[in-house]
């Protein structure tokens, strides 16, 4: 793969961004990547491991020069960083983000972007449990999609030019108008996340009763919920906040499914049960065959590629 951008800026170095940098020295992808965080440990971390060619104190300092700048935080800290930076943005640059919700960072982040400017939103549905400079590898993308919600109006030539960049980091690239991604991200993410909270925090209440016997005996169920639920909580604490009125629609939903099984359940209506269970399992192997999971034991869910693998 060949270089598509002279200069690229990560605002915030958590697993994506850390990522994003492995993938793209991986794949020669830029000529240099600048990064920043707020916090000075994790900026001291990234010159440690030597994540990126240069660590800037400001966002301001990252982005100057950049043809391309990729705001990793979280999605309430979005708008703050966009003023931040608005002024130092080189004319004819790419900015894209990696959020989870899309209209909010449109309404954060639009109003600051200059005219001249390419602003594109952005969202990799890729990821793990853990955060910070140390957890990125350059395969997290490999395979997995990266949404893009190009605004109405925008340059075509800007979005291709990073629909090739996202692709040369291995990810598979849609493109999608912004409540339509918040409303299908509300039903395969934000709601599935805030069902495993729930869950997590029952167990933690019952484990109070029941001393060790939930953390010692746990099952794959409740495994796989304690994994999904050990995300970042400002992340999702600002996707929930932002994502409101689809979270709730798609949890309304998921309520009155629930009391259908639970009506089931309370009637023996064991037909109804295994049709249900049927139907649902069927999903799971589409979800395989189209590539985004394995039928492994632990879910394709094994450690991360040794490190040479990561770049």
């Amino acid at each position: 793969m060949s270089k598509v951008y002279d200069r690229v800026a990560l605002i915030g170095l958590g697993l994506i961004a850390s990522s994003m940098a492995h993938a793209i020295r991986w794949k020669g992808l830029a000529g240099e990547v600048v990064g920043h965080a707020k916090s000075p440990e994790s900026r001291a971390t990234a010159l440690e491991i030597g994540l990126v060619d240069r660590v800037c104190d400001t966002a301001a300092e990252a982005v100057a020069g950049a043809d391309l700048v990729v705001l990793c935080v979280p999605v309430g800290a979005m708008g703050a960083i966009a003023a931040e930076i608005a002024p130092h943005l080189a004319p004819g640059a790419t900015v894209t983000d990696v959020g989870s919700v899309k209209q909010a960072v449109v309404e954060a982040v639009g109003p600051h972007i200059p005219e001249g400017v390419h602003f594109i939103p952005g969202h990799p549905l890729a990821g793990t449990e853990h955060s910070g400079p140390r957890a990125g590898f350059a395969t997290l993308f490999v395979n997995r999609w990266w949404l893009l919600t190009p605004l109405e109006g925008g340059d075509a030539a800007a979005t291709a030019r990073l629909r090739g960049f996202l692709q040369g980091m291995g990810a598979n690239v849609d493109e999608m108008e912004v409540g339509r991604h918040d409303l299908v991200l509300a039903v395969v993410s934000h709601t599935p996340h805030l069902i495993a909270y729930t869950m997590v925090g029952v167990a933690d209440h019952l484990r109070r009763v029941t001393q060790d016997e939930v953390i010692k005996y746990s099952a794959s169920g409740f495994r796989d919920f304690t994994r999904i639920a050990a995300s970042d909580p400002t992340m999702w604490r600002d996707v929930f906040l932002t994502n409101r009125d689809a979270t709730l629609d798609i949890l309304g939903r998921f309520t009155e499914e629930l009391f259908m099984l639970q009506r089931a359940i309370r009637m023996g209506d064991g037909d109804m049960l295994f049709d249900y269970f049927t139907r649902t399992r069927a999903i799971r192997r589409s979800i395989i065959e189209a590539g985004q999971d394995t039928d492994a034991p632990d879910f394709g869910r094994g450690a991360p590629p040794p490190k040479d693998e990561r770049g």
